[in-house]
């Protein structure tokens, strides 16, 4: 780009290769036009000089200087007429240079603006092929929003559908459930009576028998009974439990029956049972809590886990005639029974033990792995207490071997001290020797220097 500045109102302003060999070239043909005309206009006004001088010398009669002035003239006019010729070719010459320029610049022109108007073209159909896309992106967002928003109000409709099944089929559960708990409701109600008819009867044995039993004979047949009742049912089920009477008064008493099973070698339920019975026309009446601390001592002598009183006293306590009385409010893991209850009870103990067997099993396990614990923390102690006292020792002679390292290097420091100082004075005396010369030892000794002289002079051939 060229910067071109107006003569007149003195802007800069910038044209390009092309404008600015146009504009040279107007410049320079109204220059070449202007010279051809001040030449036409100094050729005319010298021939209009010669003219009046070749009138003044033919006034005067020189004829012979007129046609030399004549012909000189010729020569002027062919001058004239040759430069005028120039001129016109030259003229000719810029303005065919001028249209060719021009031509040429509008081709330039006509293809820069139809490469634009296609560029312009590509731009608009890229720009439409774009928003083509996007509207085919848009729709097809559209379409599987609109497919999403379909299957998912199915699945919606579907699982409603499915809820509305369940709860159908829960309610027909509920109800068909309801129906099965009136008739169960039903049957326990018919075995109830049936069991309230059946102790009733047992109870009316019991009375009759105690009115034809002695005070002793009515607590051996209560154990005697209890004993039948295990052996009959509950021997068959479990063959390697233990149930027999407590004979072992060392400690002063003892219970009637103890109960015990085992599983895996390990005992997982133990029951002290007691039986007291008396006879209607006894005096002096007794009650079950009577018992219960003498049963609570024998449980604990022969080291049962549970206790239990098996007991026809009290026959009208409401309380010890509804069944399994929990007296661990009193006394740990005491129960009272009538004996309709005997083998429920040992049942029912058995298998919540049973559910704590596992328990029990992994306690000894945890025990034994407390063990391992405790040994591998011993040994580890003993390894740390072991360590530890090497690792004293070892610090000790650490030490002891970085103090005699000190103290030789402090020696070894001396010792170099004394090399550093014994190089000092070793240099010094070298230098005193090499600065020893015949001159200073004969300075101001004029008997050695005069012996010295002879000596040399003796030396000299």
């Amino acid at each position: 780009m060229k910067e071109l500045k107006c003569p007149k109102c003195g802007n800069v302003f910038k044209v390009d290769e092309a404008d600015y060999a146009f504009i040279v070239s107007q410049v320079r043909n109204a220059e070449f036009d202007r010279e051809v005309e001040r030449r036409l206009d100094e050729l005319s006004s010298r021939h209009k000089v010669e003219q009046e001088l070749a009138a003044q010398q033919a006034e005067q009669g020189f004829k012979s200087e007129l046609g030399k002035k004549d012909k000189l003239l010729s020569d002027k006019d062919a001058e004239i007429m040759r430069l005028k010729s120039e001129r016109d070719a030259e003229i000719a010459r810029l303005r065919g240079e001028k249209d060719s320029e021009i031509a040429r610049l509008k081709s330039q022109l006509e293809g820069v603006e139809a490469k634009r108007d296609a560029d312009i073209s590509l731009a608009i159909a890229e720009k439409d092929k774009t928003i083509a896309q996007l509207n085919s992106t848009i729709e097809q967002g559209d379409s599987r929003m609109r497919l999403a928003l379909m299957e998912e109000r199915d699945k919606m409709k579907q699982s409603i559908e499915a809820k509305n099944a369940e709860i159908a089929r829960l309610k027909a559960d509920a109800e068909l459930e309801k129906a099965k708990a009136q008739v169960h409701e039903a049957e326990l109600m018919k075995q109830h009576e049936s069991e309230m008819r059946a102790k009733q009867e047992l109870v009316d044995y019991y009375k009759d028998m105690k009115t034809r039993l002695s005070t002793k004979m009515v607590g051996e047949t209560l154990e005697i009974h209890c004993s039948t009742q295990f052996n009959q049912m509950l021997r068959p089920v479990m063959p390697n439990a233990y149930f027999e009477k407590d004979n072992d008064a060392s400690d002063g008493t003892k219970g009637d029956f103890i109960f015990r099973d085992t599983e895996d070698g390990i005992e997982y339920i133990s029951i002290m049972f007691e039986m007291k019975n008396e006879m209607d026309t006894t005096p002096t009446k007794h009650k079950n809590e009577d018992f219960f601390k003498k049963l609570d001592e024998d449980r604990k002598k022969k080291n049962c886990e549970f206790a239990v009183l098996v007991s026809l006293l009290e026959p009208d306590s409401e309380l010890y005639n509804g069944g399994i009385v929990d007296v661990s409010y009193r006394y740990d893991k005491m129960y009272v029974i009538r004996p309709q209850f005997f083998l429920p009870i040992i049942t029912l103990l058995v298998q919540t033990s049973k559910k704590s067997l596992e328990y029990k099993k992994q306690l000894i396990q945890a025990q034994s792995r407390e063990v391992d614990v405790t040994n591998f923390e011993n040994k580890l102690m003993d390894f740390k207490a072991k360590f530890g006292r090497h690792y004293e020792l070892a610090s000790h002679k650490f030490k002891s071997a970085i103090d005699n390292i000190d103290a030789t290097i402090k020696k070894l420091q001396k010792v170099r001290e004394d090399l550093v100082s014994s190089e000092n004075n070793l240099r010094l005396a070298n230098q005193d020797a090499d600065d020893l010369t015949i001159r200073k030892l004969t300075y101001k000794n004029p008997t050695m220097k005069h012996k010295f002289d002879e000596a040399r002079d003796g030396v000299k051939p």
